[in-house]
């Protein structure tokens, strides 16, 4: 009996012992592996919850539940790098895939083993193996060399299986999910009737439970966006403002209800995007006002079920010094969340359909507030079949499959899509003066089909604008009065950006004589926009040729500022005129005043458009009463505007990319570049998702002293970018003197690139 208890003892100090030295290699090793930019490949989920059964444990109930299925037949598997060291990098891998758990877990590749692979890329690496196959489950795990902490263990084992049907190349996504909440009030009304306040407004259904002493009881069940005098809006007018009424008959006993929440044909019809049968329809409500029971007996269980992407509300992270600002981010992140209900970006409730307007826009802030990337890949492949009819929104094709790179370092979808891409630069509708025009009938049926359109498209500028010629459009619009004409400064803007990263597209697809050919004509296309379109003697922009217009407006020069068409020398003139202009745009249009404020270094102006308070701004979005970002400014702009609607969620990109200033400069974030651009804010600091691992920064921005701190996580270098003071100054890097070159015509210090690490800059 002795001797069994001192087994059992020594067996536990091993275990411990052992589990300790578990703990301690636990960072040497890869993690976040994803396979075609899926993490949770390993998940299943049961009618939108996570189950607890593994995805190779799923043959028995593979009909019940769902799972983020490759797609295939030549994966791509990324990993973040381990190791905290300074300028860490990855010098060789081996990644190993098998198809049973035990091979891959004794680090045998039955299916592939790429052996040791001596470089670098730890994003979008290709399986070399023979083709997966369909409908089968697949294991694999990889470990990683660095210069300065030698081999690293094996990652964790990371599972997937391959869909029904397999092709070369196609995008894989995860089924939608849901989270259930609890009210955060419950005020009684009167009674017998009571409001229940969740919070913020959310894509949810609603699960009630009563306890009724008879069995004809029936309640009413009122939800809804918003209030009107401590009760839910019940009749929101021309806008779109949810609400539904819904009667409940109670059984006698205790029993739990589900709302059945009835179609609205608007935004089910054929161009919808479909709410998955499994998870089965929603509606956007914050507030559910309960009416009709008896007193006694109250709700006893209030639950919304709220349908979303999965969403890693830990990824990001930002705080400053401006309480409006602050608020501002939670609103734009939060909006991301909770406006992914459909699996594919669309316009809000109303229609529920994807346009590319939204689609860019979405896409940037996905990208800021989590590490995920399946959702704007897959919502711009859909787009490319589905088109939408803005001259414009066909272009920025070109800018949504440039970022999709950018951000994953994976071509694949650029090597797929390519055909698709070249008609959407819409070189066909090119007149003898060389700029395009949709007005003067080059719009052949040949054309409108190279573009996968079923009609003709037509210049929008912004949405809406001035046509009072329509019931369709509101007078009003947000155009900033902009003339249209057969040739538009901002339709011929997006024309040279879609040129310019064409030719990178061709460049890393290695058809040169392509990259060539885009790279010359956006090169020579520049010099005839600021021919036809700059006014030099005014040093700004106009709305068309001079010999149709004179008018100028905030559009005809925020998009040629953020496109970096503006002649050498005269930026000033063109940002002075902005700034005349206000926030004279839509929330669509604020993200390239953004852009085009930050690329000109114009830091101070754009926090006073981030932070500003009047009806023309985020902070209003909060005050009347909404946490998901508007369609519009206010109601009063657009009376139809959605309550719900991601486009005009900018800050959620903005934040991070332009006023932090952390953004890709070579694919994937191979490089990433710093370059925090505060304005006046004292202080600010953000945790930045990348593929490769999060970005911390943290700003001190005081007169007499400014500092930043910054991590980059291992196998990525960084390009940093200081603010030049005025006067002598000093900078430290890790308290030691480094030399600081000032950037030619730019208020800023370079101080070179640096490795993997934790620095601390400081100037005085």
């Amino acid at each position: 009996m002795k001797r069994n208890r001192l087994l059992k003892r020594l067996a536990l100090v091993v275990l411990g012992v052992f589990s300790i030295s578990l703990s301690a290699i636990a960072g040497n090793k890869p993690s976040g592996l994803m396979t075609d930019l899926i993490e949770h490949t390993d998940r299943t989920w049961n009618n939108g919850y996570v189950s607890s059964l593994p995805v190779w444990k799923l043959d028995s109930a593979i009909e019940s539940l769902q799972y983020a299925a490759i797609r295939s037949m030549y994966p791509a598997f990324s990993w973040i790098v381990p190791g905290e060291a300074q300028n860490t990098h990855q010098i060789a891998y081996r990644l190993i895939v098998a198809d049973n758990l035990s091979d891959v877990t004794f680090g045998k590749g039955n299916v592939w083993d790429s052996g040791e692979v001596k470089n670098g890329q730890s994003v979008a690496v290709l399986y070399g193996g023979e083709a997966l196959k369909p409908d089968k489950i697949y294991f694999w795990r990889v470990k990683t060399v660095t210069d300065t902490e030698g081999e690293s263990e094996w990652s964790e084992v990371k599972a997937f299986r391959t869909a029904g049907s397999l092709s070369e190349y196609a995008t894989a996504y995860y089924p939608q999910v849901k989270t259930m909440e609890s009210p955060v009030t419950v005020r009684k009304l009167s009674t017998n009737a009571c409001l229940v306040d969740f919070g913020t407004d959310a894509f949810a259904q609603l699960v009630l439970t009563f306890t009724s002493v008879i069995e004809s009881d029936s309640v009413t069940i009122h939800l809804g966006e918003c209030l009107e005098n401590g009760h839910v809006l019940r009749n929101p007018g021309q806008s779109t403002i949810r609400y539904r009424r819904c009667q409940l008959g109670l059984l006698k006993g205790t029993h739990t209800y589900r709302i059945k929440i009835e179609k609205d044909g608007r935004n089910t019809g054929k161009a919808a995007v479909l709410i998955p049968e499994y998870i089965g329809e929603v509606l956007p409500f914050r507030y559910c006002e309960i009416e009709g029971y008896n007193e006694s007996q109250p709700p006893i269980s209030i639950v919304r079920e709220v349908v979303h992407y999965p969403f890693d509300e830990m990824a990001s992270s930002f705080c400053s010094s401006d309480d409006i600002l602050n608020q501002v981010w939670k609103l734009c992140k939060y909006s991301i969340r909770a406006t992914s209900f459909a699996g594919i970006y669309v316009d809000g409730d109303r229609e529920r359909i994807p346009y590319e307007a939204d689609a860019l826009i979405n896409q940037l802030c996905h990208y800021g507030v989590d590490r995920e990337y399946s959702m704007a890949r897959r919502s711009h492949e859909y787009l490319l079949l589905h088109p939408t009819w803005p001259t414009e929104w066909i272009l920025q094709a070109v800018l949504i499959a440039w970022q999709d790179y950018q951000y994953t370092g994976d071509c694949r979808s650029l090597k797929a899509n390519y055909e698709l891409l070249k008609p959407r630069l819409l070189l066909s509708l090119r007149e003898k003066n060389g700029l395009i025009s949709t007005s003067t009938g080059l719009q052949t049926p040949e054309f409108i089909s190279s573009i996968r359109m079923n009609g003709q498209i037509r210049d929008i500028v912004d949405w809406p604008h001035t046509k009072p010629d329509s019931k369709l459009w509101d007078v009003m619009g947000e155009s900033d009065g902009f003339v249209f004409t057969d040739y538009n400064a901002v339709t011929n803007a997006y024309h040279y950006e879609a040129l310019r990263l064409m030719g990178q597209i061709a460049d890393v697809l290695e058809k040169s004589e392509d990259a060539d050919l885009y790279t010359s004509e956006a090169k020579n296309f520049r010099k005839l926009f600021i021919r036809s379109f700059f006014n030099t003697s005014k040093g700004y922009f106009m709305d068309g040729l001079s010999a149709d217009t004179d008018h100028a407006s905030l559009h005809g020069n925020m998009f040629p500022l953020a496109f970096g068409l503006v002649p050498k020398g005269k930026e000033q003139g063109v940002i002075n005129f902005i700034r005349t202009r206000g926030m004279a745009c839509s929330v669509y249009g604020s993200q390239f005043l953004m852009d085009a404020l930050y690329k000109a270094n114009d830091a101070e102006y754009a926090l006073q458009m981030l932070n500003k308070t009047d009806e023309r701004s985020w902070y209003n979005m909060i005050r009347v009463g909404s946490t998901i970002s508007l369609e519009a400014w206010d109601n009063k702009y657009k009376t139809n505007q959605d309550w719900n609607h991601a486009w005009g969620a900018a800050p959620a990109n903005v934040i991070p990319r332009h006023l932090m200033g952390v953004e890709p400069l070579t694919p994937g974030f191979g490089t990433v570049r710093i370059k925090p651009q505060l304005g006046s804010l004292e202080w600010a600091e953000a945790t930045v998702p990348t593929i490769r691992g999060n970005v911390r920064i943290a700003v001190k921005n005081k007169s007499e002293e400014y500092s930043l701190k910054v991590s980059i996580p291992a196998n990525m270098d960084a390009e940093v970018y200081l603010p030049l003071p005025s006067g002598k100054y000093k900078v430290m890097m890790n308290g030691t003197p480094v030399k600081a070159t000032r950037v030619k015509g730019e208020p800023y210090l370079s101080v070179g690139k640096i490795g993997s690490g934790t620095y601390s800059f400081l100037i005085n």
